[in-house]
């Protein structure tokens, strides 16, 4: 192992053990502060912003935000090592906030983690240059990517950001990574027509995606906002019913991608 990888610092606001979500098997996901993206849903609003954050959580205040190294992630990834040969397949998952805009530290932390046998994923906006997601490519066991509308207007509209950057993306990282899952958090009022899934789904079959997953939009974080002093704008938003879900995952299934609910 490199010792200056261990050195490289990285803005974090959360380590979570013992995850089944977000990559195969056990995963510790480690959460980057900073991101590209306003996701009016976004259950994570303090990754947002790459600033050192205060937060009311009921009747105390906590800082959000923290600058660690490498090691000092690698250290905690490793208490769980036993659980990812227990499931077979775990390992750490970069998220966020968007790792693609700490390209260093989630280099240097992608590297160290393969260095010591730690299969890795990331989940990723791809809202990035393609020039620095390739860095990270040789380092990532599964790429989860978002593609949450093929409709540029839009996606501005709910996010902030067209899509053009990460449809083209999307198509490089395809023939390039080892593994693409794309995954479409199913938002009512956005994108939960079986017009605009089918869309999105005949695009990730094009480009040789083989697999879909299907996120309900829910409220969980959606305190955090008042937290932070900011209003949600999907409080209106009821979570989708189950049957929804299913006649969605039809859709996906029936252009021939393997489809799931939840990932």
């Amino acid at each position: 192992m490199e010792k200056d990888l261990l050195s490289v610092k990285g803005r974090v606001f959360n380590i979570q053990r013992f995850s089944i979500h977000d990559g195969p098997g056990v995963r510790t996901i480690v959460f980057l502060k900073g991101c590209p993206l306003r996701c009016k849903w976004c259950c994570n609003p303090e990754s947002q912003e790459w600033e050192i954050q205060k937060m009311r959580v009921g009747d105390k205040v906590k800082t959000v935000g923290k600058d660690v190294t490498v090691g000092e992630v690698i250290e905690q990834v490793e208490k769980d090592r036993i659980y990812y040969r227990r499931s077979g397949f775990g390992g750490m998952t970069l998220s966020g906030g968007e790792c693609t805009w700490q390209p260093d530290f989630s280099e240097a932390l992608l590297k160290t983690a393969k260095e010591n046998g730690i299969t890795t994923a990331i989940e990723t906006t791809a809202y990035a240059e393609i020039d620095v997601i390739r860095r990270l490519l040789p380092y990532i066991d599964t790429v989860l990517m978002d593609i949450k509308h093929m409709n540029e207007n839009k996606h501005r509209e709910y996010t902030t950001k067209d899509n053009s950057l990460i449809l083209d993306n999307a198509k490089i990282i395809a023939r390039e990574a080892k593994k693409l899952i794309i995954r479409t958090p199913v938002v009512p009022t956005f994108n939960d027509t079986e017009e605009e899934i089918r869309e999105i789904a005949e695009f990730a079959a094009s480009i040789g995606v083989t697999e879909m997953h299907l996120l309900p939009y829910h409220r969980i974080g959606s305190d955090k906002y008042a937290g932070l002093g900011r209003r949600y704008e999907m409080a209106h938003i009821n979570v989708p019913e189950k049957e929804k879900m299913q006649a969605l995952l039809d859709v996906v299934n029936a252009v021939g991608l393997k489809g799931q609910i939840g990932g």
